[in-house]
């Protein structure tokens, strides 16, 4: 079998599939209407809705740990495996390569970066832990960080401060912050001359805030330090250019936003800045200035890496605008409505610009797994309690297949816990 005929196979297998063709056809029809004019049309999102097989015991408004894939993306998958299967050695030893770099260039042109500044990893954890622990540490030099990141970067961070003696600075970002430049200054006043690298969230996970990563960025490069960004929630959630973001270093698990099946994520690298990491695993590439130098876990389940093809062209169907309009439409449709309710409290920004799909709402007086607790048994609504960090309440995340009729029911769930 010619490699290329079988790279065509894969990533053009979608093309015949019912479910894209319709969604060809339904943006055609909406193709006149702006990204904020489609967030409001409710026939069109139910019509994406009728792609996803959902369980009729509860709402799901937890999307944020795993968005799970459409129907459509899912039986790709399946072929995927049963292909790879099929092919067996074969296809490790011809094509496995070749294809993998392929998903990589396709991830690289949804966030406008170099094809050799991108590669697929299995989660945000893998990609940023590859970062921390290839820097060449020494006692005495310095990170910063923030108390509400990710815990398994927070922990990495400490155990390379244990192993090297490096020191690790936490600072706390305001929820509600009344400008950029009050966080850039949060960040700022952390930073020493001994400061090498600083991590900041793209997306907050535990409340949705989007940070202002290119003042971030520009503060801490003026200051000779590096900025790894965990962009977990932010890949395929909200449009961005990462060119316009200024960062060395980004991660994002593409089994969340992006709606890719578990066990795949990504690792931008900025172009000249590979060299200057160690890798975790020793790799079969000699030149350490490759990104790929960094990218070697061995033999993993490459059918995941495949339906890479299928969940992007999906995302590209749906259009990245329109998804990111619908989703900041949902949660201001839901916490416009409980913001000055007494009793809730909402944890998220305000301000529009400031998030997006993601929002933080709690009960004055009620611990967050109650909440959970309640709002599952007693309204059949399934979110995430949160209780770390100054934030308490549940983590709020619907998808492009979330109706307002079911947010409609959690607000109403949210005023009669409050009540």
């Amino acid at each position: 079998m010619d490699k290329r005929q079988f790279l065509k196979g894969v990533v053009g297998l979608s093309m015949s599939s019912p479910l894209f063709k319709n969604i060809s056809k339904w943006t055609a029809e909406i193709a006149h209407l702006s990204p904020i004019e489609v967030a409001k049309d409710e026939d069109f999102w139910a019509r994406i809705r009728s792609g996803y097989r959902l369980k009729s015991e509860y709402i799901n408004l937890e999307n944020g740990y795993y968005c799970f894939v459409p129907q459509e993306t899912l039986e790709h998958f399946i072929h995927h495996a049963r292909r790879v299967n099929y092919e067996g050695s074969w296809y490790m030893r011809t094509v496995q390569g070749q294809n993998k770099d392929h998903m990589a260039t396709l991830l690289a042109d949804v966030m406008h970066a170099g094809h050799d500044e991108v590669v697929v990893t299995r989660n945000t954890t893998e990609s940023l832990d590859i970062v921390i622990s290839g820097y060449d540490w020494k006692p005495g030099d310095e990170a910063v960080y923030a108390v509400h990141d990710y815990g398994a970067m927070r922990n990495q961070f400490k155990f390379m401060a244990h192993r090297f003696g490096m020191v690790n600075k936490v600072v706390q970002v305001p929820i509600h912050p009344k400008s950029d430049a009050e966080i850039v200054e949060t960040y700022e006043k952390a930073i020493t001359d001994k400061t090498r690298l600083l991590m900041i969230c793209h997306l907050i996970n535990i409340t949705g805030h989007i940070l202002p990563v290119r003042k971030i960025c520009d503060m801490a490069h003026a200051r000779g330090v590096d900025v790894m960004v965990d962009g977990a929630h932010a890949f395929g959630h909200i449009v961005f250019d990462i060119n316009d973001l200024g960062c060395d270093y980004y991660g994002s698990s593409l089994h969340k936003w992006m709606s890719v099946p578990l066990g795949a994520g990504l690792l931008y690298v900025k172009k000249g800045k590979a060299k200057d990491i160690w890798p975790v695993f020793a790799s079969w590439s000699g030149d350490p200035g490759n990104i790929k130098n960094l990218n070697h876990t061995g033999t993993h389940p490459v059918h995941t890496d495949l339906a890479i093809a299928n969940a992007v062209e999906y995302y590209n169907l749906i259009g990245a605008e329109r998804k990111e309009a619908r989703l900041r439409y949902l949660q201001n449709y839901w916490t416009d409505q409980v913001r000055e309710y007494p009793g809730i409290q909402v944890n998220t920004p305000t301000d529009r610009h400031r998030s997006c799909a993601i929002a933080n709402v709690g009960i004055k007086g009620m611990e967050p797994a109650e909440m959970a607790q309640r709002l599952l048994k007693e309204h059949r609504i399934w979110t995430v309690a949160i209780n770390e960090s100054g934030v308490q309440g549940c983590r709020i995340t619907p998808n492009v297949y979330t109706t307002t009729k079911e947010l409609d029911q959690f607000v109403i769930a949210l005023k009669t816990l409050a009540g």
